[in-house]
């Protein structure tokens, strides 16, 4: 008989011990965080993801509890150039090796290359789907082509007015080259 494993309560050693896999195909509304930061949020928005767990045994070493998951969205921003709105896609692929605790997790940090985070029983993996897709938004969204064309205008005027009031510092270089061809 295969065990049930939970998203929301998950046994981390078990689920990897077991080579386990969970899979599924959420609304984006169910991330509450990050349909917070949506601009043009609708129910037809999905985050798919994928989450593996396994064992690594280093050589001459005890094994390691891994998470693997997969993430990908597609998600309502706005664009930073056009300021009209644009479905950014989001894509996670991350590893993470577990430990003791969080005190460990914290000493072997600097030591280590590995995304390490503390054992618990009753993990939440959809906290941590959310949390990279947080981290994965990008801070200037941007279309690859705005649809419509985007106006370059000063709207300043009295930028442009000051501006037009200042002689070319330049000018006086202009002038001294002129004088010293004709003598």
């Amino acid at each position: 008989m295969t065990k049930e494993f939970s998203p929301q309560r998950l046994d981390v050693k078990a689920f990897a011990q077991a080579g386990g896999r969970l899979s599924g195909h959420d609304s984006l509304l169910k991330y509450e965080r990050l349909a917070q930061e949506a601009k043009g949020l609708h129910p037809d928005l999905l985050v798919d993801w994928e989450a593996l767990g396994e064992v690594r045994t280093p050589l001459g070493g005890a094994g390691q509890v891994w998470l693997r998951i997969k993430v990908r969205a597609s998600f309502p921003m706005e664009c930073q150039r056009c300021l009209t709105p644009v479905d950014v896609p989001l894509e996670v692929e991350r590893e993470f090796r577990f430990v003791a605790d969080e005190a460990t997790a914290e000493a072997l940090d600097d030591e280590c290359d590995e995304d390490l985070l503390a054992f618990s029983r009753d993990f939440d993996l959809h906290e941590l789907i959310e949390d990279e897709l947080l981290m994965a938004l990008p801070v200037v969204p941007k279309h690859d082509e705005c649809p419509a064309a985007v106006p370059l205008a000063s709207s300043d005027d009295d930028f442009e007015e000051a501006n037009a009031e200042k002689p070319n510092p330049f000018a006086a270089l202009a002038g001294l080259r002129k004088d010293s061809k004709g003598h």
